[in-house]
């Protein structure tokens, strides 16, 4: 009979809600929203240009150049015959390079073509980061909502034991410290309430800064998913993470940049060969005052630049090329252990995830078991209505407790595929096969708990109906 309200809170809390979500719905919310994934995405579009500008030191570089001048000259030539001149000229020229061998613009070219990977990767990582944000904003506010029909659900239990403990002092079958122990918890699960609700709150909102709308009412999990261990041993798992994690592969490319580096400075002694053409049209030139006359000039060649000697530079940079490639080296290394941490830790959150649903699950029909225990009991005269109370809340902590494991382990099987750098958001729409549409809206939940517990909320101890404490004591020693 205790359970009554508990179920129809439960139940009205958890109705089903209009314009619901699920986890894939979200996370297309989000990639279209989230500041830090477009932020990801426009520095992925402008990685593109990296290799074009590294493509255009091998290409040919033209210009166009031209001036116009005024020019005045004041001479005088052999028998004093005066030279004097007051003339504009102008001149337009084309000029073209082709580098023929440029050590170092080739390997700048081939840095180029891996700082696009690094970009690549970069942008993946960031999809992956957003899948992780999202489904941890997801559960979060689903578990909010479930402490809040958990606690809703106890107000209703103990509010009817309150209003029952009333009841009985009133015809003298119980006595007053009964009575104030139904209040007292009574009160707390008032407190707790206030506390969730805040907490609810907050995250809502830390979803909608991801998604830019408001949450409305999600899809909640099934009452029973199908959880599995993930197949394969440990070690397993962390020799892949180091193979194919996206951060150790960042560090892989930036180690191969770094020796390339290296090549690239070392080319800072070699000599450089372009092939060069131009084309000038001189207008009005004088030449000694003689003369204004138009001409072409045009020519082709080979340059040859031999660097003989530039005061150190080239060799304190190869110096430095090489500190920073074992550099690179070790932070490979160093990526590669924390990627093989993470595959390690998340597997076992896995692991241990199923292991604590089962338990859980094995330990809410006991306690459920207990609580049918407890009820007949009372019946019988050998349990009190706070050893109801108690088996109740033990009910409602178990399902609290287990509703947690599973989005615990939900959580750790994406951490787990990221660390292996095989997360995708198809893996949101395998959870979403888990996800059910009896749904709960934040909103509609609070108001239809509220009419539910509003009548036996009502019923809670008005201290001016107290008797006194002389009263008290002569009603318990009956």
């Amino acid at each position: 009979m205790q359970l009554k309200p508990l179920f129809i809170a439960m139940s009205l809390a958890l109705a089903p809600a209009a314009h619901a979500a699920n986890l894939s719905d979200v996370f297309r919310d989000a990639q279209s929203y989230d500041a830090q994934y477009a932020a990801a995405r426009a520095a992925y579009e402008a990685g593109q240009e990296i290799s074009v500008q590294g493509k255009a030191g091998l290409l040919p570089n033209v210009s166009l150049s031209g001036n116009v001048q005024q020019n005045w000259i004041d001479s005088t030539g052999a028998g004093g015959v005066s030279n004097d001149a007051d003339f504009t000229s102008d001149n337009l020229g084309v000029t073209a390079s082709q580098p023929l061998f440029r050590k170092q613009n080739w390997v700048q070219y081939q840095q180029s073509k891996e700082q696009v990977k690094i970009v690549g990767v970069q942008f993946k990582a960031a999809e992956q980061d957003l899948i992780l944000r999202v489904a941890q904003a997801y559960f979060d506010v689903l578990q909010s909502q479930d402490n809040l029909a958990f606690i809703n659900a106890q107000k209703a239990a103990i509010s009817e034991q309150l209003a029952s403990a009333k009841r009985n002092f009133e015809v003298g079958t119980a006595t007053i410290i009964d009575t104030h122990e139904a209040q007292a918890r009574y009160d707390l699960m008032v407190a707790q309430e206030i506390a969730e609700r805040n907490n609810l709150n907050i995250r809502l909102r830390a979803l909608e800064k991801i998604t830019g709308k408001p949450a409305g009412s999600l899809d909640k999990l099934v009452d029973a998913p199908k959880l599995a261990d993930e197949p394969g041993s440990i070690d397993e798992w962390a020799t892949r993470a180091a193979d194919a994690n996206l951060q150790a592969e960042i560090a892989r490319i930036s180690k191969v940049i770094a020796d390339q580096q290296v090549e690239f400075n070392r080319a800072g002694h070699y000599p450089t060969v372009d092939a060069v053409a131009s084309y000038t049209y001189y207008n009005n030139q004088n030449y000694g005052g003689v003369a204004l006359i138009d001409s072409n000039a045009a020519n082709i060649g080979l340059q040859l630049n031999v660097p003989l000697y530039q005061g150190g530079l080239v060799s304190s940079q190869v110096r430095q090329a090489v500190a920073n490639q074992e550099k690179a080296r070790q932070e490979v290394e160093a990526a590669a252990r924390e990627a093989s941490q993470q595959a390690r830790q998340a597997w076992l959150n896995v692991n241990s995830g199923v292991a604590q649903v089962k338990a859980l699950e094995q330990a809410l029909t006991s306690v459920k078991a207990q609580l049918d225990s407890t009820k007949l009991g009372q019946e019988v005269g050998v349990r009190t209505f706070l050893d109801v109370l108690n088996a109740e809340q033990q009910v409602l902590a178990a399902r609290r407790d287990l509703a947690s494991a599973r989005y615990n382990y939900l959580l750790a099987s994406l951490a787990l595929k990221a660390a292996v750098g095989s997360l995708s958001p198809a893996d949101l729409e395998s959870i979403d096969k888990l996800l059910t549409g009896e749904r709960s809206s934040p909103v509609a939940a609070a108001a239809m708990e509220a009419k539910v517990v509003a009548k036996p909320a009502g019923l809670a101890l008005k201290k001016a109906t107290l008797p006194k404490p002389a009263e008290a004591e002569k009603v318990s020693s009956r």
